[in-house]
């Protein structure tokens, strides 16, 4: 047997078969492959966010809310949609008095306190459609919500003037998942106005990775007429990215 078939075997011999693939690694490579093993680190990280995720819908349901959301028979407050012009009021969004205190807020001080609100069993919603405003009620009941684009942002609207914190986070998750260039500007100043940290973060950095692409996005004149503070500010966390760029370039130059 030659030198190099005999170094073959040693290796063949010192080899191990991967449980998940039954691809063969060796012994240096720890206890599974390397493809194997950064599959299941990123499965890993998935399921952590799954748990995170349900942890804080079981939290929101825990909230007191001992009644039925499938009947609405027995409700003591109706809520009405901007879009809804008839009087009395034809499409109403129905609910329990003790579900929208424990859910938010804002509609507890509405309802515990001595206003109109609790005076007449009726809110108004402002500037929001009857579907968005239906789905709202829906989720303070479920913690569940069929998602858009646009009821995405219709629900994080409603989420942050009512204060119902679990809906915020659940919509700029899927708007931060969906955004591309091409939604990225108007994200920005739409997280900007609503105070969505995340998206506006994910946006941000969206749009400095592209700032040679700006000044020719379709929106971007419309930003700089009707809100240049916004443009100045993109700009400014454009030089303060170049500026710690060129900086960590400098520094491991000296090391």
């Amino acid at each position: 047997m030659s030198q190099f078939e005999e170094m073959q075997e040693t290796d063949d011999e010192n080899s191990m078969q991967c449980l998940s693939c039954q691809d063969y690694y060796v012994p240096g490579d720890a206890g599974t492959c390397r493809e194997c093993y950064e599959e299941v680190n990123e499965t890993e990280e998935e399921l952590k966010t799954e748990i995170e995720d349900l942890k804080a819908k079981v939290a929101f349901l825990s909230l007191l809310s001992p009644v039925d959301h499938h009947n609405r028979s027995d409700t003591d407050v109706i809520l009405v949609p901007s879009d809804e012009s008839s009087d009395p009021p034809s499409l109403t969004v129905p609910a329990h008095r003790v579900v929208l205190v424990s859910r938010s807020p804002v509609f507890r001080a509405m309802l515990e306190n001595d206003m109109e609100e609790r005076r007449s069993g009726t809110i108004k919603i402002s500037d929001m459609s009857y579907n968005a405003l239906r789905a709202f009620v829906d989720y303070l009941y479920t913690a569940e919500a069929c998602l858009d684009d646009q009821m995405a942002c219709d629900l994080l609207v409603l989420a942050e003037k009512y204060q119902v914190k679990h809906l915020k986070a659940c919509c700029e998750k899927y708007l931060t998942a969906r955004l591309n260039w091409e939604k990225a500007v108007a994200n920005y100043a739409f997280a900007h106005q609503h105070n969505a940290e995340q998206l506006l973060d994910a946006a941000l950095s969206l749009i400095t990775d592209n700032m040679d692409k700006l000044s020719k996005h379709e929106e971007y004149e419309d930003l700089v007429e009707s809100n240049p503070r916004i443009v100045v500010e993109i700009y400014e966390a454009y030089l303060s990215k170049q500026v710690n760029t060129a900086a960590s370039k400098k520094s491991f130059k000296k090391k």
